[in-house]
């Protein structure tokens, strides 16, 4: 169930080159979480924010050249570290990518943060979603969530001596 945050200046991209980021980003971010982005129940639960910042200030004065902030937000124990580390860059190239050429290819101008929400605080639908629950629905198969989660959530919690 992956969420993303984008922040586009506003006529910084042509519309079909924001509306073809958009897609892309949306397929970097299931394919880094661990999911197919053509599987269909996985797409349902991607969902984007379009975000327009009215300015954005470099060093306390209006910037010069676009910037862009994108904030990935995933399930806890969606991302290790390769995951999140290729996420970062993939969304980042796909940013300049989109630009064609039209500024200077800056990375620095590309902010990403890839965010795990805590099992247990995820909400939707009215109820709260744990991993194992969106896993389920994404695999058609509740047992297998529940084993998916338990895989990737083992080690991430440390047990209180008692």
């Amino acid at each position: 169930m992956p969420q993303l945050d984008v922040f586009i200046p506003e006529g910084a991209l042509g519309a079909q080159a924001e509306q073809d980021l958009i897609a892309k980003l949306t397929d970097i971010l299931l394919r880094n979480e661990g999911a197919d982005p053509a599987d269909p129940n996985a797409r349902s639960i991607a969902w984007v924010w379009l975000h327009r910042p009215a300015a954005v200030y470099v060093a306390g004065t209006p910037a010069a050249l676009p910037r862009y902030r994108v904030i990935a937000s995933v399930p806890e124990g969606q991302f290790d570290d390769e995951r999140r580390e290729a996420m970062v860059a993939e969304v980042t190239e796909a940013v300049l990518d989109a630009e064609a050429d039209v500024y200077p290819r800056d990375p620095f101008r590309v902010w990403v943060f890839a965010n795990e929400i805590p099992d247990g605080t995820w909400g939707g639908g009215g109820r709260i979603a744990r991993l194992a629950d969106i896993a389920g629905f994404i695999f058609g198969n509740a047992q297998r969530g529940r084993e998916y989660a338990e895989s990737r959530l083992a080690g991430r919690r440390v047990p209180v001596a008692g």
